[in-house]
């Protein structure tokens, strides 16, 4: 188990590393198909989706807010019956302007509206998230697979404090707290910062 988890963190080193080689990053190869970056946009346009495993992702990005590292993130779902199926949303990676991870999130079911599933349900969607497409690279791709095999236990640690922290959360009569906007970020682990380049 340990020697796969090194191999992910090697993955996810090698897709940096070949990106960098050619002056591209995770992020300049997602955009890759635009000319404007728009907060609240998905990038790629149209999502990535892998009809083999049911893994899609988006990324997009917030209005710029001074003092902030973190560029946008990558929402990371599973359609585990298809493209119509339910689609449920696993975890996000938060990236900086460089395309280096900061931190992986939950977040509460209003931000994306998927289906929900409860912790164990959705932990066990986590092998699902393999994408092998070519759009809009398939580094990006496996980079964003391996960041999921690699972190798998922290990803389902987080998703079973998701729903912890939504059992905890005080409601406001009326309001089902999986649709309260004051509850956005549900459980989140931050990577150890990178050297600059």
């Amino acid at each position: 188990m340990a020697d796969d988890r090194e191999h992910a963190i090697g993955e996810i080193s090698f897709c940096e590393s070949v990106l960098a080689k050619g002056g591209l990053s995770v992020l300049t190869e997602t955009f890759r198909e635009t000319s404007t970056i728009a907060a609240w946009e998905h990038y790629p346009p149209g999502d990535v989706f892998d009809p083999v495993s049911g893994a899609q992702w988006f990324y997009h990005c917030h209005p710029a807010e001074e003092g902030t590292v973190e560029h946008g993130h990558f929402h990371c779902f599973v359609r585990p019956d298809g493209v119509d199926g339910p689609i449920h949303h696993l975890a996000a990676v938060g990236v900086d302007a460089h395309g280096r991870a900061l931190r992986l999130f939950t977040v509460n079911q209003w931000v994306v509206g998927d289906d929900w599933l409860d912790a164990e349900g959705t932990i066990a969607l986590l092998p699902r998230f393999d994408v092998h497409m070519p759009r809009p690279s398939y580094l990006v791709n496996r980079w964003l697979t391996a960041i999921f095999f690699a972190y798998e236990a922290e990803i389902a640690d987080l998703i079973r404090a998701r729903d912890e922290t939504l059992a905890q959360h005080p409601v406001t009569e009326g309001l089902d707290v999986r649709q309260d906007r004051s509850l956005e970020v549900t459980s989140e682990m931050l990577f150890e910062p990178q050297p600059a380049d």
